[in-house]
């Protein structure tokens, strides 16, 4: 990582560290959100990172954009970043115009909408923070194809709902609405890439909140007693924490292959072994940290039951577990030949063993 980029995220660290506590992320169960924080990522550019320079960015990259979303995941900031910086990524990536509105999206494997003399129609579920948004990105069914388009929400109807972590995942409704944009129609191969990216920007959210976790879980038993000693002097407790360190590890390292990946343009594969072990990974993750902090993990006043939250409620959005080990399995196949496992142990895929196997 460049010095620039150690810089940008240590800024980031800092503005989230003293601006979002516990009290804070819980306002998102009450229907509100931080506008405060958001305009100060506004006024610091960092909602327009991985924007080229020639729309108004900073011209940064994916990678800084990705690590950027992980500590807005690892401090649960209860804004839509994510959501709008991605919004504007799918758009760039499909040579449309970024937006400078609060933006969300929807990539469903069926799109939900039908495209038809540039109206459009159509109800999709399960929308994140569309009724804080203004813009709506989304993929659409033509006579011709599937685009991405670009509509204005004040011409939705939306019906609020939320996620088990209570964020907003609202039903958006639109019936013969004007599009702000659309794209040539896509391919399936870019209708996987926009997949991916999207999916990229799940796992730095999950990354970020299994950090957390981590941090919470070594804190507690160091500050918890037991009998006299401290939780982390117990046998138990230190394999426990073991454990869960192996685990963050395992998710920073996928992590940081999928960046890579998609710096190179070469995505699917690093994003789907990556989705796939994170499915495990949190099971993991959640059932650890609750063993440590007991009941008092669970409670309302105690913070690790919004990152567990937010942890079981993503692992259930976007692209599932499904979506990728069929296109794993597919692409095995397809490129295995009469002999799958030759395929897999040859010398140019042990890599890819190593990945299957794990």
């Amino acid at each position: 990582m460049s010095e620039m980029k150690e810089m940008i995220l240590e800024v980031v660290e800092r503005m989230l560290k003293e601006n979002v506590s516990k009290d804070l992320v819980d306002i998102v169960e009450q229907g509100k959100w931080a506008s405060d924080i958001w305009n100060l990522f506004v006024e610091n550019g960092m909602t327009a990172v991985a924007i080229c320079e020639e729309n108004g960015g900073a011209g940064g990259d994916l990678e800084d954009l990705l690590n950027i979303v992980r500590l807005t995941g690892k401090y649960a900031a209860p804004i839509p970043f994510t959501e709008t910086t991605l919004a504007n990524y799918l758009l760039a990536y499909t040579n449309l115009q970024v937006m400078d509105d609060l933006a969300t999206y929807a990539l469903a494997e069926t799109p939900s909408f039908t495209l038809e003399n540039g109206k459009l129609t159509g109800s999709a579920q399960h929308i994140p923070w569309a009724r804080h948004t203004k813009q709506l990105v989304t993929l659409a069914h033509s006579t011709k194809g599937i685009h991405l388009v670009a509509i204005d929400l004040s011409q939705a109807d939306i019906s609020p709902d939320k996620n088990l972590a209570g964020e907003p995942r609202d039903t958006v409704t639109f019936q013969n609405a004007n599009v702000c944009q659309q794209s040539t129609v896509l391919t399936s191969e870019q209708i996987q890439t926009l997949t991916a990216i999207a999916t990229a920007f799940q796992l730095a959210m999950m990354t970020g909140a299994i950090e957390k976790i981590n941090d919470l879980t070594v804190q507690y038993t160091k500050e918890r007693e037991q009998f006299g000693r401290p939780l982390h002097r117990f046998q138990l407790v230190q394999q426990h924490i073991v454990n869960l360190a192996g685990e963050t590890a395992l998710a920073l390292a996928a992590f940081n292959n999928v960046t890579v990946a998609l710096v190179a343009q070469s995505p699917l594969s690093e994003v789907a072994y990556a989705r796939i072990r994170f499915e495990e990974m949190i099971q993991t993750v959640a059932t650890i940290s609750h063993q440590v902090h007991a009941a008092i993990g669970t409670t309302h006043e105690h913070s690790l039951q919004q990152y567990t939250r937010r942890l079981w409620s993503w692992r259930d959005e976007g692209a599932s577990t499904f979506y990728w080990t069929d296109l794993v399995a597919t692409q095995l196949l397809e490129n295995s030949g009469d002999s799958l496992w030759a395929y897999m142990t040859s010398c140019t895929n042990n890599s890819l063993l190593l990945k299957a196997q794990s």
